[in-house]
């Protein structure tokens, strides 16, 4: 009877871990679940942030909307750190008109770089009022942090080009 105890222990113990290829099978199982989890989340990613850059997008024509009729001898702002300005640094200016935050008045936000063009000016009693402006956001990779480029005018359509660039020939629905 001791002998048997004896042998029992033994064969449990080697029966307790897992062979070799049960940890392939399982690391295996694994790597098919990421290649496929991936993509996905890539995906994901892109899409918010395409939907972060059209939201900013429609927030800077509201604001340049917004500089226009606080800043009519101006015109539209011609740039994102003239909407922009650090709040708390004094009342809003022509200049720093602390309409934006911070991000988006770097030029930077969620994958995309956005700019502001200036169109044609005026020039009333030696200031220059800016009539029009285009604004872009393009991916900081295409692929990778966005697919689609995005663009709007001071006639508030905002338009995408699906290559990544400003040639923004679709409108946005």
């Amino acid at each position: 009877m001791n002998t048997q105890t004896c042998c029992k222990t033994r064969r449990t113990a080697r029966e307790s871990g897992f062979t070799l290829i049960e940890l392939l099978i399982v690391m295996s199982i694994i790597l098919i679940l990421a290649t496929l989890a991936i993509p996905a989340m890539q995906k994901s990613i892109i899409k918010a942030n395409e939907t972060s850059a059209i939201s900013s997008v429609r927030m800077l024509n509201s604001m340049e909307a917004e500089y226009n009729s606080a800043y009519p001898q101006h015109g539209f702002a011609c740039s994102l750190p003239t909407l922009g300005g650090k709040a708390g640094s004094g009342p809003p200016t022509a200049e720093s008109a602390q309409l934006i935050n911070e991000d988006l008045a770097s030029g930077s936000k969620s994958g995309y770089t956005f700019t502001i063009t200036c169109g044609a000016k005026t020039t009333i009693n030696n200031v220059d009022q800016v009539n029009g402006y285009t604004i872009n956001a393009v991916p900081n990779s295409v692929g990778h942090s966005g697919n689609r480029g995005f663009c709007a005018d001071e006639n508030a359509q905002p338009h995408f080009d699906p290559k990544g660039g400003t040639n923004c020939t679709e409108l946005l629905q």
